[in-house]
């Protein structure tokens, strides 16, 4: 059975737990967590539980390839980290292919080669310009 989140896990642990005193070779839940997330093919519990917890569910991984615009500006890049911000949002770092010049003015520039946001469920920044737009908008 494959597990979907951090309680289903526990609940798989305890019944292995459970299982093997009963065959008579006890183990301790904190050993199950372990073998139950190997068996899983993680590292080890914490592992385990921490890609449990990653917002994946909006269909978002760290290193996949997005694109969009940032500040009016198009761009693509890689997800370099990810971060569930409460239950619907997540703060998301783009290391970008091409840096963006974030101001607009002729007399100077700023480019940035990452950027970071707090995005919905939506795929746009809760941030938003003057003008109502938002910071980062994927596609």
């Amino acid at each position: 059975m494959t597990v979907k989140t951090v309680k289903e896990a526990k609940a798989q642990a305890k019944r292995l737990a459970d299982a093997m005193a009963r065959a008579g070779n006890p183990v301790a839940l904190s050993k199950a967590y372990e073998l139950n997330a190997q068996a899983a093919g993680y590292a080890d519990w914490n592992t385990m539980a921490a890609a449990l917890k990653r917002p994946e569910a909006q269909g978002l991984a760290l290193g996949d390839t997005v694109r969009g615009r940032y500040l009016g500006h198009p761009v693509t890049g890689r997800i370099h980290a990810l971060r569930r911000k409460g239950a619907a949002h997540i703060d998301i770092e783009i290391a970008l292919d091409e840096p963006v010049d974030v101001v607009e003015s002729k007399a100077f520039s700023s480019l940035r080669r990452r950027v970071r946001a707090t995005i919905g469920a939506d795929g746009r920044s809760i941030g938003r310009r003057s003008d109502g737009v938002a910071h980062l908008e994927l596609d």
